[in-house]
């Protein structure tokens, strides 16, 4: 077994649900060491909470410049090798981009940036560090996931027609009916979240699954927004339609409002020969449709699935595998990244995937704004 990478945390302390994924998630496959954190912005917070997740606290740094400049006083055996950025949206930028100046590896949560001049130069600084920089569109890390990109590579679908993806959540409904809530929750605040609340926490996950399937990218969009309330800056539902291809169209619905849904993500993709069909809760079922046969049920773990779906699944067939180990695959890539080992592309998205995602939702915005047209993405 290689050495462990040692790891860095941004964020993620208290009682952050996403802070418990990317823990489990590099834990998982025996890859990571955590060895230096800024868990909180208070440093008796970050050591409290070290001590609770039982991590040493010699290298809890009461802020990110300190973690910086520390680390990069020790030797390369003993740094931090790759930082996981698991703040709020603002500092993702600033932080991965001193994290690659300085010669670190990044894995960020996304959105990558506030905007996408920022992409852009993010993705400069990137090339110049030479260093890997994995984005967490945790999605991609399912079997199923990947083995729809797999079999769509391989022509199964033929020539694809048609692109549906939808992400329905409704854990926004009672802060936005309340006024005092909208106007103090950072999701809802766009110095802190962005320009986007919908299309840039859930919506863009859908586009990124529609491209990372299809290998085609939108190159056109048609955005209209829901705000609910005057005094809200921020979408909380919208519908956009996109054009891949001259004869390749669909749709993403994005809603933080569907009241009643919990994480409904799902996309389907029609082609020539037939359609699939992926539901992000019931992740295990890749529905495979055709118009002259039975439909068929692709299942995690089966040797009929490609080699880049059974690197992911880590049970035999039959036992449920979910959204740790759907993060813990990307996290496996990155390893392997970082280690100069030999990887297929779709293992972890990148800093293009990063900079495609800032310019689907400023594009989304732009179009809204400018009443609902056409807008064409880089």
């Amino acid at each position: 077994m290689p050495k462990k990478i040692k790891l860095g945390i941004l964020g993620g302390g208290g009682d952050s649900l996403i802070g418990v994924l990317h823990r489990v998630a590099a834990h998982i496959n025996d890859n990571y060491e955590i060895v230096g954190a800024v868990f909180s912005p208070e440093l008796q917070e970050s050591i409290d909470f070290a001590k609770e997740i039982d991590i040493p606290t010699n290298r809890i740094y009461k802020d990110f410049d300190t973690l910086i400049e520390e680390e990069l006083k020790l030797s390369e055996d003993e740094r931090i090798q790759v930082c996981s950025v698991q703040t709020p949206n603002f500092l993702h930028f600033p932080m991965a981009k001193k994290l690659l100046d300085n010669g670190f590896h990044v894995i960020c949560e996304k959105p990558m940036t506030m905007n996408y001049a920022e992409a852009k130069e993010l993705e400069a600084a990137h090339q110049k560090s030479g260093k890997v920089f994995a984005l967490t569109h945790t999605y991609t890390g399912y079997p199923m996931v990947r083995q729809m990109r797999e079999m769509i590579k391989a022509g199964a679908l033929g020539r694809i027609h048609k692109v549906d993806a939808r992400y329905y959540q409704g854990w926004i409904n009672p802060i936005i009916h309340d006024k005092e809530k909208r106007s103090s929750v950072w999701r809802l605040d766009p110095t802190k979240a962005g320009i986007s609340s919908c299309m840039g926490d859930i919506g863009v996950h859908a586009f990124n699954l529609l491209e990372y399937t299809t290998g085609l990218q939108v190159k056109s969009l048609l955005c209209d927004f829901n705000y609910l309330y005057e005094d809200n800056q921020m979408d909380v539902d919208g519908t956009v339609l996109v054009r891949m291809d001259t004869h390749v169209k669909g749709v993403i619905r994005s809603s933080q409002v569907a009241t009643g849904e919990e994480n409904g993500l799902a996309i389907a993709i029609y082609g020539e020969k037939g359609a699939f069909r992926w539901e992000q809760e019931r992740p295990n079922f890749l529905y495979k449709m055709s118009d002259t046969e039975p439909t068929q049920i692709y299942k995690p773990g089966h040797a009929y699935n490609s080699a880049l779906s059974l690197a992911g699944t880590k049970l035999p067939p039959g036992h449920p595998e979910g959204i740790f180990d759907s993060m813990a695959n990307i996290y496996l890539g990155a390893a392997k990244a970082i280690r100069g080992e030999k990887y297929n592309d779709g293992e972890f998205p990148t800093m293009t995937d990063g900079v495609r995602g800032m310019n689907f939702i400023e594009s989304t915005v732009a179009s809204h704004k400018q009443g609902n047209v056409w807008i064409t993405l880089d």
